[in-house]
């Protein structure tokens, strides 16, 4: 079942994070330089701290990020501190 885009969305709020479930840019050379690609973004619908939400226009997953440094995220073996 896909999501509708959040109401919150706003195309000028965007963050260029990979999208769990599509990945769509997974064969993107501008996205593989780590620079901002005009394709491959995420909405970026709010923020909490370190803890960013996004939703990706592509597939419409919605998920959250913990950005602080040394962070992991869940399922990749250790909790988020």
């Amino acid at each position: 079942m896909r999501l509708p885009i959040d109401p919150q969305a706003d195309a000028a709020r965007r963050a260029w994070v990979a999208c769990p479930v599509c990945d769509d840019a997974r064969h993107c050379a501008t996205c593989a330089d780590r620079r901002n690609c005009g394709e491959h973004w995420r909405y970026l619908i709010s923020n909490k701290g370190p803890v960013i939400h996004l939703q990706c226009p592509q597939c419409t997953h919605m998920w959250s990020v913990n950005t602080r440094p040394g962070a992991t995220r869940p399922g990749d073996g250790a909790p988020c501190s």
